[in-house]
């Protein structure tokens, strides 16, 4: 990624979008001029990425996903439709090493609040992922809570598909995860987060400044449960779930 960051930089872009947390650490170690537009799950104040978020104050802005707000949901959610269990795993991306160690000290939290232990697994390939879900088999946990990272988002299918081999209830922050065949997702909807960086770009190539343009906090959050994924599980989904979803699908 540093190496990647250096060779944008040196093209001397008018702009640059990073949709990734990894990919806007890297490039702003890379340049303190380029306009940088960025989409990440963490919070950008913590990451030092801007000053604050109504006012950057450098050469970075962008939109936030409120997923790291919500990570306690995942847990809660899920206890909700295994509640005999006590046990859950999380699924972190160690190779971003920032927002990894921020989801799990969230969902350590949340683990404490709740009274549950979490054991927490880590991936950055899919020989890993692999491992990974095998070591779930194995430790006989309730659910598996999938981190709001880059790398998870573009395996949606993949990690319902393991996710069902291995009859494993699982969670994710990107909306894309039931459809796949996931069994729940909630979290913000990154079509728009997308749709807001894109507007932020065109902004910027117009003459508008990021130091200016106060950082977006995606603020819809939407629960989606696939029935059909339960039901293949063995689950029941309680009616006062139900009646909280956004989206069922059948």
């Amino acid at each position: 990624m540093p190496a990647l960051a250096t060779d944008l930089v040196g093209r001397k872009l008018a702009v640059i979008v990073a949709d990734s947390t990894p990919s806007v650490l890297a490039l702003q170690a890379a340049t303190s001029t380029i306009p940088i537009i960025f989409l990440t799950a963490g919070d950008p104040v913590a990451l030092g990425l801007v000053a604050s978020l109504n006012r950057p104050g450098g050469n970075l802005t962008g939109t936030t996903m409120i997923l790291l707000e919500v990570g306690k949901k995942w847990l809660q959610l899920l206890h909700d439709l295994v509640p005999t269990a006590n046990t859950f795993a999380l699924l972190v991306n160690p190779t971003s090493r920032v927002l990894a160690e921020a989801q799990s000290q969230d969902l350590g939290e949340a683990a404490r609040t709740l009274r549950l232990q979490l054991h927490v697994l880590r991936a950055s390939t899919d020989g890993e992922l692999n491992s990974a879900f095998a070591t779930l088999a194995q430790s006989r946990v309730g659910g598996l809570v999938i981190s709001s990272d880059a790398f998870f988002f573009t395996r949606a299918a993949q990690l319902a598909a393991l996710a069902a081999r291995h009859a494993v209830p699982a969670i994710s922050g990107f909306s894309g995860f039931s459809p796949a065949g996931g069994l729940m997702s909630y979290g913000s909807d990154i079509s728009d987060a997308f749709h807001q960086i894109g507007i932020y770009t065109g902004r910027v190539l117009k003459g508008e400044k990021p130091a200016d343009l106060p950082v977006v906090q995606a603020t819809k959050v939407q629960l989606v449960i696939n029935l059909k994924t339960a039901k293949a599980l063995g689950l029941t989904v309680p009616a006062t779930l139900l009646a909280t979803a956004d989206e069922v699908i059948e």
